[in-house]
């Protein structure tokens, strides 16, 4: 295993002249054991997570001077394939807790000053996605921020996909906003509502019940009757940029950390293999010409996927680096990161998908059995790679270079209406992050 040592990160009981380094190659130890039983009994990652709060994982992104880490993103991008390699879920499960510090380090940086949140980050807070819904129209949530008369607000709703929020003390929620005596009672834009999940009126389920990343916490969460404060509901239209490209660079270090695992599986089998076909090329598995040659291609597809993947980070990192640039200059570097994100989709996508099938071509039926788990690694990268589909993104790549048609820096999922009422012109929501 690759070991990253990063800046120190301080820990809670850590004074700022003493700060305490974090051996990351350790954590990853200890998460690692017990990773594959966890999958096998269908357990969330609970102390795992616990681990990464406790370690400041969360906090990697905040400056060093409020007590974070201060990694770029391809060091982050980095440590979230080697997390991913020990366990799929926990790169995503933080997925949208990174997406709101970013957010916050966007604005901070803009000279809104946002240590209070940053507190929160480094005292171990995390933040969980609360975004896309079952049943909403394609462009509007259901769920609804209504003003109180102290200035605060009432929310209520439903959201899916909550992935991370089962874990966290934060919820980044995606919510129309009511406007008492309109038609309709909907403000436009909608609005970004930072919920306390410690509220008596928030509610969260595991019951995502999809075949893959079922470590990942993305279940059901209800909002009943839940106060936020006016300071934490923010204009849609002023998230961090680059949110798109950010939230897939996510996901391609997930599946490139899924195809680490699985070529650190493939190689263990066949290492220790001494069963056989007796019309194979060698006495002994390990010395197959095919055998050799097919693992030789998982680990051709995991390091082009790295190489990508750290790429899209650094076109991402260069929008990162530029909050007091022109409008102009911001959507130049987000356009690129745009493209980037989407390029490497197609291609990283492709890539894992193959290797995590081709392993069973190295072994024998044996290496189906249950208890070895190796389906998880193709069900998790299957899984992965369905958020976003790779089709869409391959089509905006080609109009892209074709065309020079920009590419879709903000887009929803949900219930489509007749095509003669769209408006493919406004996507207003961003990524759902479903």
């Amino acid at each position: 295993m690759t070991t990253l040592r990063v800046r120190p990160v301080l820990s809670r009981t850590s004074s700022p002249t003493e700060p305490r380094p974090t051996d990351w190659g350790a954590v990853l130890a200890s998460i690692a054991d017990g990773a594959l039983q966890r999958v096998v009994d269908g357990e969330l990652p609970v102390e795992a997570v616990r681990l990464l709060k406790a370690e400041g994982f969360g906090a990697l992104r905040v400056p060093v001077s409020f007590g974070g880490g201060g990694l770029d993103l391809v060091d982050l991008a980095r440590l979230w394939i080697e997390l991913a390699a020990v366990d799929a879920n926990l790169p995503q499960a933080f997925r949208g807790h990174f997406a709101l510090v970013e957010d916050r380090l966007w604005h901070h940086a803009r000279t809104s000053d946002q240590r209070v949140w940053f507190d929160r980050f480094v005292a171990g807070e995390m933040a969980g996605n609360a975004w896309s819904e079952v049943g909403s129209d394609i462009d509007l949530p259901r769920t609804v921020l209504r003003p109180r008369a102290d200035g605060s607000y009432r929310l209520d709703g439903m959201k899916y996909y909550t992935t991370g929020t089962i874990f966290a003390e934060w919820a980044d929620v995606h919510a129309r906003v009511a406007r008492p005596g309109h038609p309709d009672e909907v403000e436009d834009p909608t609005a970004i509502a930072l919920v306390d999940t410690r509220d008596p009126g928030v509610r969260t389920v595991d019951d995502w019940n999809g075949f893959g990343q079922k470590g990942t916490g993305s279940g059901t969460t209800t909002f009943d009757n839940v106060g936020v404060p006016a300071d934490h509901v923010l204009p849609f239209e002023d998230r961090f940029p680059y949110q798109t490209a950010f939230y897939q660079l996510n996901l391609l270090a997930t599946l490139t950390g899924i195809a680490r695992a699985a070529l650190r599986d493939v190689v263990d089998a066949v290492q220790r293999r001494t069963r056989n076909f007796s019309h194979a090329n060698a006495p002994r598995v390990r010395d197959d010409a095919q055998v050799l040659a097919l693992v030789g291609e998982v680990s051709a597809a995991v390091y082009a996927a790295e190489a990508a993947t750290l790429r899209v980070a650094a076109s991402i990192q260069a929008v990162a680096d530029a909050p007091l640039a022109s409008g102009e200059e911001v959507a130049a570097l987000v356009e690129v990161g745009e493209i980037e994100s989407s390029t490497a989709q197609v291609v990283v996508s492709e890539l894992v998908l193959r290797a995590t099938s081709d392993i069973f071509d190295a072994l024998g039926a044996s290496a189906t059995a249950r208890p070895l788990a190796l389906d998880r690694h193709w069900r998790n990268a299957r899984t992965v790679a369905s958020h976003n589909p790779r089709i869409l993104k391959a089509r905006v790549v080609g109009a892209h270079a074709v065309n020079g048609t920009p590419p879709p820096y903000a887009w929803s999922i949900g219930g489509t209406r007749r095509r003669q009422d769209w408006d493919d012109s406004r996507p207003r929501t961003g990524d759902a992050a479903d």
